[in-house]
């Protein structure tokens, strides 16, 4: 065990900064939570249309289930995320017209 910690103030420089660059985002106005983004919605939203395409999907229609825990997703970035950021990540596909959300 390492008996180090942080400021509050050198951890909200560093949540502000993984905010800044897209990798988290705040989840409240007075900055006390911030949710860590493994990678951004538009990366994960281009890997979603590159596992769409390369396994055949493209025209099919998908459960956010599917996406996010189906066996034909295991290993992907995407497995596994939250489906909030799930979500964003498949709006920016819809307003790119790659996909459609019903």
């Amino acid at each position: 065990v390492i008996s180090r910690s942080l400021s509050r103030e050198a951890i909200r420089i560093i949540m502000n900064d993984l905010v800044q660059h897209g990798y988290g985002e705040w989840l409240d106005e007075s900055k006390t939570q911030c949710r860590i983004l493994w990678r951004k919605p538009e990366e994960l939203a281009t890997d979603i249309y590159a596992w769409a395409t390369k396994s055949g999907n493209i025209g099919s229609v998908c459960t956010l289930y599917e996406l996010h825990s189906g066996e034909d997703v295991h290993g992907m970035s995407f497995q596994g995320v939250d489906e909030e950021v799930l979500r964003r990540a498949l709006s920016i596909l819809e307003e790119e017209g790659k996909c459609a959300i019903f």
